[in-house]
């Protein structure tokens, strides 16, 4: 069996536009094992990317289910083929550590203008005339999303180890928030 360390960020309209009547195809006899991450909306892309190899004759193992960091360390041991997500820049400590692009192949995107922010919900949004998380430094505020009665907010974020936790973080210290603590940061959780 023949492992290729690829990164599967790119369209892959090359490999769609490659003639899939030709008599050998590109992925003939070989066997390709995807990895996603736990986010289900992102199955979708492990979806496209495998069904347009296996258009392309490769055979296309059921896809492993894990955390970001695993799939690339296991793609950059050749156990995994490809994921077919790859966020910049918020996994660029992930990609760098399991070999960056010594070890890996990304092209092109096809998930643009992706964006990260904080959500509430529209009611109390305009009755406390909320705008920006900074307001959470009001405990008035705060104690609208505490829902553990610890006089802090609750908020709820990504998994521990993804590269926005790191910005939920980071975001959290330079507004302000982390002294007093109004937030709580053990409930930052998917």
């Amino acid at each position: 069996m023949r492992h290729r360390t690829m990164m599967a960020t790119a369209a892959f309209a090359t490999l769609i536009a490659t003639s899939t009547f030709a008599a050998d195809l590109p992925g003939k006899g070989i066997t390709v094992k995807p990895a996603q991450s736990t986010i289900s909306e992102e199955t979708f892309q492990t979806l496209l990317v495998s069904r347009a190899l296996e258009k392309l004759g490769y055979t296309v193992e059921k896809p492993s289910e894990v955390d970001y960091n695993v799939a690339y360390t296991s793609i950059a041991a050749g156990d995994t083929t490809f994921i077919a997500t790859n966020w910049q820049p918020l996994h660029d400590d992930m990609y760098a550590a399991a070999g960056g692009d010594n070890k890996f192949y990304r092209k092109g995107v096809y998930v643009s203008g992706a964006a990260q922010g904080y959500l509430i919900d529209k009611k109390t949004a305009e009755q406390y005339h909320i705008t920006s998380i900074d307001q959470l430094k009001d405990p008035q505020i705060a104690k609208l999303f505490d829902t553990n009665n610890d006089g802090k907010a609750d908020l709820t974020g990504c998994t521990p180890g993804w590269g926005c936790e790191a910005v939920i973080n980071h975001q959290i210290d330079a507004y302000g928030l982390s002294k007093p603590s109004p937030i709580t940061r053990a409930t930052t959780r998917r």
